[in-house]
């Protein structure tokens, strides 16, 4: 590769790079912000609570409209296994594992 020819091309990874990592850090002060919000899902769906309004909505008791995906059996139980999958990915980097230059 000649010296323009890589230039360019480091270029090319340094950009796609540096939008990957803000886009990654966005991201994950959203996913930061919502993280009391999946507490209280945990919490609410390990709840005798949860199975009453369950209960209810299978008997007809909750209004037609109301949205009520909270109360499906697989969403919520979905998306607490998903969160737990993705803080595991997550964890720190051991230590000696950063590539960069000190």
């Amino acid at each position: 590769m000649e010296q323009i020819e890589r230039i360019t091309y480091m270029e090319h990874l340094l950009d796609e790079a540096a939008e990957a990592v803000e886009a990654l850090s966005r991201a994950l002060d959203r996913y930061d912000a919502v993280q009391p919000g999946l507490a209280e899902l945990e919490a609410y769906y390990s709840s005798g609570q949860w199975m009453q309004d369950y209960d209810d909505d299978c008997a007809g008791k909750l209004p037609a409209g109301l949205k009520r995906g909270v109360l499906s059996e697989d969403a919520l139980y979905d998306l607490l296994t998903d969160n737990a999958h993705l803080q595991k990915r997550l964890k720190p980097p051991e230590k000696g594992t950063l590539s960069a230059r000190s």
